[in-house]
C-alpha cells in the first residue's frame, strides 16, 4: 500500500527542496514557480523507504496568496511532513497551516527542521524548543523533529527513516468498496487526451470502468490508469493516481470535480457538520459573511446557519452548510471554512449528516448511525449506508427500522386487519411496509391476498347467495343485494363463477357440461345454440355464457353455428 502525505510550512522554509532531496522529483511544475524560486501550485513526487513501503509526496504552497491551492493538497492524506526552517523560526503561515491540518483531522506528522546548514547549534536548539512550544496540545505535540539540510544531504536519511517509523502507525487508506477521487488537476495529454489526477480513497478502480463525473453529471470511462509513474490496470485507495478518461474535454473540468461509481455515493448540496473555530480568531463566528469552503480539493462558495449560538474562537459548535451543487459526502469528511471578506481561516471540522431531516432552528447533529434512523423511522439499508457508510441488516423486509417507529406501523396494521371484520384485509392495499409488518403479527393469517385474524368469523361460511345460484340453476338471480367485496371474495374461492357478468354455482356449470355431453350423444354431428337453451330452459341471457364457458374449458367447441364434442366432454 502507498501512503500519501502533504507537506506543510511557511514560504521559502524549504518545502519543495526537501522533497526533491527525498524523492529525486522536483515538484515544482511551472516555469513561474522555477523563476521565483517559490511553489505556486500542487506538486506531486514518490519516494521508496528503507523498509520498502512507497511514499507519496504532495507539496503544498506555503504562500497565503495560494492558500486554496495549499487546502487543496491537504484534502485526502493520511499524515504530514511539516516544515520550520531553522534560521526564520516559527512565522503566521506555519501557524496557519498547522491550524488547517489539526482541524482537518490529520493525526500523524514529522517535523523537518530546514536549512541546518546556515544556522549554529546554539540557534538549531532555541529553534527545537520554540517548535516544540508551538505545537504543544496539537496533533504534533511529541511528534519527531529531524534537523536537516536539503542542499547538504544532512538529516535525510535519518528523516527517511523517521518516515518510515511513522507510517507503521498512521492509518491506511480504506477500502469500503466505494472509490471516490477528487480531482487536483486536470489536463490534456499528447496522444492521450483528458487527464486527471488525485489521491484514490474508498475503494478500488480498475481499466474500463464506468463512473460519473460530479459535480457534472458525466458519465466517464477509465481509458488508462497510472500510479507512481507506471502503468497500471487497477489501482486501490491511498493511491496517488492519474486517470485518462473518455467522455469529457479537459476544459470542461476544474479542480475539486469528483469521480464516483453510479449509485454508490449520497449526493447532497446540504450538510451538518461540527465546526472547531480557530483560538487566534478575533470574533464570534455566526451566519453573517462571505463563506468559503475547502473540502476534497474544491473550494466553494458556500453559506452557513448556525446550529444555536454564535461559536466563539477556540470553541466548537454545529452549523448547516449549503453548497452550491451537489456533491457525494460521507459522515466524517474534513473540511476548512474561510471567511473571504476577512480574507482569515475560520476554522475546520467533519461533516455529521449528509441529509439533515431536522429543522436548523432545533437540529442538534451528531455522527450517530440510531439518530438517522429514528428521524426517517423506516431506512432501506443500502439508502442507510449512502446516509452512514455503515451496513446494518434490515429489520423487516429491506428496512432498518426505528422500534417506535416499527411498533407503530404493527399496531396501525393490526387495526386495519381487526376493523375489516372476518372478510379480512385486501393486503394489496397496503404500502410495501405494511406489507412487510404482516410476517411479525401474531395470530393473523394471511390467504388469497386477505389478512385475517385467526379468530375472525367467516362472514362468507354457508353464503345465502351461493345456496341461491344452486336452487336457480341455469337461471340464476342477480346479485343486486349482495355487497361487491363479498361477491369478489366468493369468486376468489371458487365457491362462484362468473361468466360474462353472470353468477353460477360451480355445480351448475358442471350440470351444463353433462347436459350438452348428453346432447351430443344423441345428435353427435352438432347442437345448435337454441337446442342447447331449450334443453336447460332459460333465456339467451343465461344460456350463451354457460356455452361460453363451456367452449373455454374445451367442454365444446364451435364450428360454424354448432356446438360440437371438445376435448373435455363429460365420457358419461
Amino acid at each position: 500500500m502507498s501512503h500519501v502525505i502533504s507537506t506543510a510550512g511557511h514560504v521559502d522554509h524549504g518545502k519543495s527542496t526537501l522533497v526533491r532531496a527525498l524523492t529525486g522529483t522536483d515538484p515544482d511544475r511551472f516555469a513561474e514557480e522555477k523563476a521565483r524560486g517559490l511553489t505556486i501550485d500542487l506538486g506531486f513526487a514518490s519516494a521508496k523507504l528503507p523498509s520498502g513501503k512507497v511514499l507519496s509526496l504532495i507539496d503544498v504552497p506555503g504562500h497565503i496568496r495560494f492558500l486554496k491551492n495549499m487546502l487543496a493538497g491537504v484534502g485526502a492524506v493520511d499524515a504530514c511532513l511539516f516544515i520550520v526552517d531553522a534560521n526564520e523560526g516559527w512565522k503566521p503561515q506555519t501557524e496557519e497551516h498547522l491550524r488547517i491540518l489539526d482541524v482537518l483531522g490529520v493525526q500523524h506528522g514529522i517535523i523537518a527542521l530546514t536549512k541546518i546548514g546556515l544556522a549554529d547549534d546554539e540557534l538549531v536548539e532555541l529553534a527545537i524548543m520554540e517548535v516544540e512550544e508551538r505545537v504543544a496540545d496539537t496533533f504534533l505535540e511529541g511528534a519527531p523533529i529531524v534537523p536537516v539540510d536539503s542542499i547538504d544531504g544532512i538529516g535525510i536519511d535519518d528523516l527517511r527513516a523517521a518516515l518510515d517509523e511513522m507510517l507503521t502507525v498512521a492509518p491506511g487508506a480504506a477500502d469500503r468498496g466505494t472509490p471516490r477521487l477528487w480531482v487536483d488537476r486536470a489536463f490534456s495529454a499528447k496522444g492521450s487526451g483528458t487527464v486527471v489526477t488525485g489521491t484514490l480513497t474508498g475503494g478500488r478502480i480498475r481499466i474500463d470502468d464506468e463512473m460519473l463525473l460530479l459535480p457534472q453529471r458525466k458519465a466517464v470511462r477509465l481509458r488508462g490508469l497510472q500510479s507512481l509513474h507506471a502503468e497500471r490496470t487497477k489501482v486501490g485507495p491511498g493511491n496517488r493516481t492519474a486517470i485518462n478518461l473518455t467522455g469529457v474535454s479537459h476544459d470542461q473540468l476544474r479542480r475539486g470535480d469528483v469521480l464516483v461509481r453510479q449509485g454508490e455515493w449520497h449526493e447532497t448540496s446540504v450538510f451538518d457538520g461540527r465546526l472547531s473555530v480557530l483560538s487566534s480568531l478575533d470574533h464570534d463566528v455566526s451566519r453573517r459573511g462571505a463563506h468559503l469552503l475547502y473540502l476534497g480539493a474544491g473550494e466553494h462558495a458556500v453559506r452557513i446557519r448556525i446550529l444555536g449560538d454564535a461559536i466563539a474562537p477556540g470553541t466548537t459548535g454545529n452549523i448547516r452548510i449549503y453548497l452550491p451543487h451537489a456533491l457525494p459526502l460521507l459522515p466524517g469528511d474534513r473540511f476548512v471554512l474561510r471567511e473571504s471578506g476577512r480574507a482569515e481561516t475560520i476554522g475546520g471540522g467533519e461533516i455529521l449528516d449528509v441529509d439533515p431531516r431536522t429543522k436548523a432552528s432545533i437540529a442538534s447533529p451528531d455522527r450517530s448511525v440510531d439518530r438517522v434512523i429514528a428521524e426517517r423511522g423506516w431506512v432501506d439499508a443500502e439508502e442507510l449506508r449512502l446516509l452512514t457508510g455503515e451496513d446494518r441488516e434490515p429489520d423487516v423486509g429491506r428496512w432498518v427500522v426505528d422500534p417506535q417507529a416499527l411498533q407503530a406501523g404493527i399496531d396501525d396494521v393490526r387495526t386495519k386487519i381487526e376493523e375489516a371484520g372476518g372478510l379480512g384485509l385486501e393486503t394489496a392495499t397496503l404500502t410495501d411496509q405494511q406489507k412487510a409488518t404482516l410476517a411479525l403479527l401474531t395470530n393473523v393469517v394471511v390467504s388469497g391476498g386477505r389478512a385475517t385474524t385467526v379468530e375472525a368469523i367467516d362472514p362468507l361460511e354457508a353464503h345465502p347467495y351461493v345456496n341461491a345460484l344452486i336452487v336457480g340453476g341455469f337461471a340464476p338471480p342477480d346479485p343486486d343485494d349482495i355487497d361487491r367485496s363479498e361477491l369478489r371474495e366468493l369468486v376468489r374461492r371458487g365457491e362462484v363463477v362468473v361468466e360474462d357478468g353472470i353468477y353460477f354455482a360451480p355445480e351448475v356449470i358442471d350440470a351444463a357440461a353433462q347436459l350438452v355431453a348428453d346432447l351430443l350423444r344423441a345428435q353427435p354431428e352438432g347442437v345448435t345454440v337454441s337446442e342447447v337453451r331449450t334443453a336447460m330452459g332459460n333465456t339467451r341471457k343465461h344460456a350463451m355464457p354457460l356455452i361460453n364457458r363451456l367452449d373455454a374449458s374445451g367442454v365444446t367447441r364451435r364450428r360454424e353455428n354448432l356446438r360440437i364434442a371438445g376435448p373435455r366432454l363429460p365420457k358419461k
